[in-house]
């Protein structure tokens, strides 16, 4: 473009002078401040591109220069050249208003939402409408008139449109007619070049049967742009794809950290995705290094005394609606990588694109294996040259590093020829491997045979030992039974009578509890000569404090189902004691302690005798 009308240009958002920046699907000439605004909304919503610090391919230059001198701005501000929209008080940002929030309101409100563009009327069906846009794109096409293709794709008409009449899409269309430009503004939007038509043939080779030469050479360069903006990234070169150089794999100064373990599960995750997972994969670090190089252009031309107070700063890739929540954190995640992480990465895809568009297997598991007992081989000799270190350095001689290179020469041809040591299996080989797997067949079945004869036998145990629990339980069961019947026969005998009368049930519900009684049961009348109670199985009673009222012992003695209040003691209670005194069973040091320093005293033996007889009477 002439120096003349580079200085007629201005910003295509806010009027200002001499804009650097273009955005390239917009076909628009923007200023540093706008563009820090683009660049926050993402690569889906602008694309920009330095005018003078960026390569450019020189046709999608020309296309940009088109549709910015043709008047592309007013498709995006339709509505804001209307005289009605000063009314409504909608206008169009100024140089000297801020950047926040004036015209990054006014930028959002332009290309991300839409706001300004010429609405269709409504219809029902927005698909017959989309396809309506795709036809009249598809007959347009073959024309150069470009802004015409941008408003019918500001619209809604799908670049990659497969006409179902005619049998191929806008792309071959324009190859055929030799449409340089179209050709790149449909490729911006998506457009594929190596896209097929019904008869087979590609937009690549329409463009060589018209003799469109330079636009044949520059579809296959659209064609691989991701490798080589990749391979660009990392080494600044490109492939020849004149000559049929299609790749570039550059390779890292330090190969040595390639090795490690986290290195190789990650390219083997790689290369295990599908071709659409690793499509996007790859779609992704292609907006991160855009990014990485959009930054840098944009650190070397701003002024850095102003750089943080007014622009804006894009620390990873926006947010892009049209992709789940996972896919955008890990485009995000993209810019946390260093130099030498997110270099790998490249490399990593680059190589696995090859693979997939050569169709190239994957690498063999004893390469791997390979390497990796040479990583630890050598990390073994490491450790034993670290123990066998004197404790003082030692000065290097040139023979040294002769024997040194020496050394490493024959190290890597060693490796090689281990590398290429891989020949074909014989048919001994083979027949051994299998007698090998026959046997070790033959003895799992073996083996499983013996594991279900051995769950027989102990199913049958633990049946086994079922039904010795249940017996044993039954058998403690009548011995319990035998001796409940033992002790109620001859519980209440009496010996001294003849008719073996039984004495009445004395439960806790009939009377209160004696002082022999203990909380278990009653214990049954036994003759005189063998009245037995050890010392420690009776109840002794405590005795009361000699001011202790009558109410407090009445209130002390144990409560029952019967109003005994009247009585301090039971009649047998009483009988009991005198049996004791007259049999010279009395209680212990204790209990006649106990009895002569309360309110009771031992009776005479006639009396408890007496007493006695009239009690059983």
């Amino acid at each position: 473009m002439s120096k003349r009308l580079r200085s007629s240009e201005v910003c295509a958002d806010c009027s200002g002078p001499d804009p650097s920046w273009a955005s390239v699907n917009r076909g628009t000439f923007i200023c540093d401040e706008c563009c820090s605004v683009h660049r926050s909304l993402g690569r889906h919503i602008s694309q920009v591109r330095h005018l003078k610090h960026t390569p450019w391919p020189p046709t999608l230059l020309q296309m940009v220069e088109t549709l910015y001198n043709n008047g592309a701005n007013s498709i995006w501000e339709h509505s804001l050249l209307d005289p009605a929209s000063l009314i409504s008080g909608r206008r169009k940002a100024n140089p000297q208003d801020k950047v926040h929030p004036n015209k990054a309101e006014f930028i959002r409100a332009k290309y991300q939402m839409l706001a300004f563009v010429h609405r269709l009327p409504c219809r029902d069906d927005d698909s017959v409408t989309a396809k309506d846009l795709s036809k009249q794109l598809h007959s347009s096409v073959r024309t150069g008139n470009l802004e015409t293709c941008l408003r019918l794709l500001s619209l809604g008409a799908q670049a990659n449109f497969f006409h179902p009449e005619k049998g191929n899409t806008p792309l071959h269309v324009a190859s055929k007619a030799g449409q340089i430009l179209q050709a790149e503004l449909l490729a911006v939007y998506g457009a594929d070049p190596g896209t097929q038509d019904a008869s087979g043939k590609t937009p690549v080779d329409y463009a060589r049967q018209g003799g469109h030469h330079e636009l044949a050479e520059r579809l296959v360069e659209i064609q691989y742009e991701l490798t080589d903006r990749l391979a660009f990234y990392l080494c600044g070169r490109k492939p020849d794809h004149k000559n049929g150089q299609h790749f570039i794999i550059p390779q890292m100064a330090d190969s040595s950290l390639d090795l490690s373990e986290l290195a190789k599960a990650a390219k083997k995750k790689l290369q295990s995705l599908s071709n659409h997972l690793f499509e996007e994969l790859a779609m992704d670090v292609y907006d991160e290094v855009d990014r990485r190089e959009t930054d840098a252009v944009w650190l070397a031309t701003q002024n850095h005394s102003t750089l943080v107070t007014e622009t804006t700063v894009v620390p990873f890739l926006p947010v892009n609606p049209e992709y789940s929540s996972t896919r955008n954190q890990g485009r995000q995640k993209l810019a946390r990588f260093n130099a030498h992480e997110f270099a790998t990465l490249v490399i990593d895809i680059l190589s696995d694109a090859k693979r997939r568009q050569q169709g190239s297997p994957l690498s063999s598991s004893k390469d791997n294996v390979e390497l990796i007992l040479r990583t630890i081989s050598n990390q073994h000799s490491g450790e034993s040259q670290d123990n066998d270190q004197p404790d003082y350095d030692s000065v290097a001689s040139d023979e040294d590093t002769d024997l040194d290179a020496t050394a490493s020469k024959a190290h890597r041809q060693k490796s090689l020829d281990s590398d290429l040591s891989d020949g074909p299996v014989t048919v001994q080989e083979f027949m051994e491997v299998k007698n090998a797997l026959v046997a070790s067949e033959a003895k799992i079945q073996q083996l499983m045979k013996v594991n279900n004869n051995l769950s027989d036998e102990l199913r049958i145990m633990q049946k086994k030992l079922q039904t010795l629990q249940s017996e044993n339980s039954n058998l403690r069961k009548q011995a319990t039974t035998n001796i409940y019947q033992v002790q109620t026969d001859s519980e209440y005998t009496d010996t001294s009578n003849h008719s073996s009368l039984k004495r009445r049930p004395s439960a806790r519900g009939s009377r209160p509890m004696s002082m022999y009684e203990t909380g278990s049961g009653q214990k049954p009348y036994l003759p005189m000569g063998e009245v037995n109670h050890p010392e420690e199985s009776r109840t002794r009673l405590q005795p009361f404090p000699a001011h202790a009222s009558r109410l407090e012992k009445q209130n002390s003695t144990p409560e029952s189902d019967y109003d005994n209040t009247p009585n301090d003691r039971d009649p047998d209670d009483l009988g009991y004691m005198c049996r004791k005194n007259a049999l010279g069973l009395g209680s212990s040091t204790r209990d006649r302690a106990a009895w002569s320093g309360g309110t009771l005293h031992p009776l005479h033996p006639l009396l408890c005798f007496q007493t006695h007889k009239v009690l059983r009477y």
